[in-house]
């Protein structure tokens, strides 16, 4: 008798993706395309139908950035708040998606956006994704200076999630810039304090330190490559993984 195969597990149990706000606008990496936000609603998709527990937190940067608009003008604070609701936006777009492909979704907020959006509560996040709900996370931390960076690596130690999935345009990280440098060496696994000491551009200085401080192990990798979502979350050598 032939042995039946057995399927193979995730590697993990719940994930945060983190997503920039450039991949939500497609090629042009700005503004929102429709066509780019269901193709990654459907790599969502995908994982969650392997029972993983799946957060996600977007940046805004497609519509707003508030670091930017401060270089041109605009109160540093102002614009931030500014670029959070840029992610409310995005966050409620891909929600849609998501929705729109039958996966149960809950978009929470770190700033009151009650009329579109629930505030964000731990334990309420956390239960929602016990019941099979994508679980996104808008709003930054709801408070200026701070990244969307560091909100993925905050809401990533709250909910107790066993990995942070960079989602970008790069296929993981160089020692120089792979756009500018055609000899630039890619790193399939890279410990924190290295990355830190080489200045590599894994994450914003205050996201990677949190990270850091709680082991919290980072995967980036492009999102754009088909099925890549789901070949990391079961455990495929993907991208590159920042661990201690």
């Amino acid at each position: 008798m032939k042995k039946k195969k057995v399927a193979k597990k995730p590697a993990y149990r719940r994930v945060l993706i983190k997503m920039s706000g450039e991949v939500m606008g497609g090629e042009q990496g700005y503004g929102i395309c429709p066509e780019a936000v269901h193709g990654l609603a459907d790599q969502i998709v995908a994982v969650h139908k392997l029972g993983v527990d799946v957060a996600v937190v977007i940046g805004g940067g497609n519509i707003f950035r508030g670091l930017q608009g401060s270089q041109k003008g605009i109160e540093r604070a102002t614009g931030d708040y500014m670029g959070m609701l840029a992610t409310v936006i995005n966050s409620l777009a891909m929600q849609d998606a998501l929705e729109k492909k039958g996966v149960d979704t809950r978009v929470q907020t770190a700033i009151s956006t009650e009329a579109v959006a629930e505030p964000f509560i731990r334990r309420k996040a956390m239960r929602h994704m016990e019941l099979g709900r994508v679980v996104i996370f808008g709003g930054g931390t709801g408070n200026p200076f701070f990244s969307t960076d560091t909100a993925a690596a905050l809401r990533a130690n709250e909910i107790g999630a066993e990995v942070i999935l960079k989602a970008t345009k790069v296929d993981g990280i160089y020692n120089k810039d792979p756009m500018k440098y055609a000899r630039a060496v890619k790193y399939d696994r890279i410990q924190y304090q290295e990355a830190l000491a080489k200045r590599l551009k894994v994450m914003d200085s205050t996201a990677f330190s949190l990270c850091l401080d709680n082991e919290m192990p980072i995967i980036v990798f492009d999102i754009f490559k088909p099925n890549n979502l789901k070949k990391v979350v079961m455990g495929q050598k993907v991208g590159t993984l920042v661990c201690s």
